[in-house]
């Protein structure tokens, strides 16, 4: 006996619609420092992070969110300070910095739009958020790329690393 064509059609497209919805979820069930290796352009951040001992911080629960300096960020240092940085005797200088820039709860940037505040960061710094003109301004950065979404948390894409005082 021949399986009508219906049953067949409609086979497929369960199969389809379960397998993206797997992939959909797979996607989603990255943590901040997965997102961040997976999005391509933030290797200078990931190598700090593990420098400074935050990955482990980064994969917890959350939520999280992270203004992200680029790997472009990164190189509009002075010469030789991300080297600096990176060596095991500045760790917990490292550790403040890449802290100054996360906050301990979830800001997507339709949460910011329109607004001027200042979120505090797990650093213990104040962070001035400025998105009241186009775009949002991050201290003395630009959000590249906003709402970078991770299981627990987000990430925004900035183009400069911002210091603490």
């Amino acid at each position: 006996m021949a399986i009508p064509t219906w049953i067949k059609t409609s086979t497929i497209a369960l199969a389809l619609v379960t397998a993206s919805s797997m992939t959909a979820i797979s996607a989603r069930a990255a943590d901040i420092v997965d997102t961040a290796v997976a999005a391509g352009n933030f290797t200078t951040l990931v190598t700090a992070l593990k420098a400074a001992d935050l990955v482990t911080t980064l994969k917890g629960a959350g939520p999280f969110t992270v203004f992200a300096p680029t790997d472009e960020a990164f190189k509009k240092l002075p010469a030789g300070e991300l080297d600096d940085l990176l060596k095991p005797a500045n760790k917990e200088k490292l550790k403040k910095i890449l802290t100054f820039h996360v906050v301990a709860k979830k800001v997507m940037s339709a949460d910011l739009k329109g607004k001027m505040l200042e979120e505090k960061t797990v650093e213990g710094g104040m962070l001035k958020i400025d998105a009241k003109e186009m775009g949002v301004k991050v201290g003395t950065a630009m959000v590249t790329m906003p709402d970078i979404a991770a299981d627990n948390g987000v990430i925004h894409a900035i183009d400069t690393v911002q210091m603490p005082k």
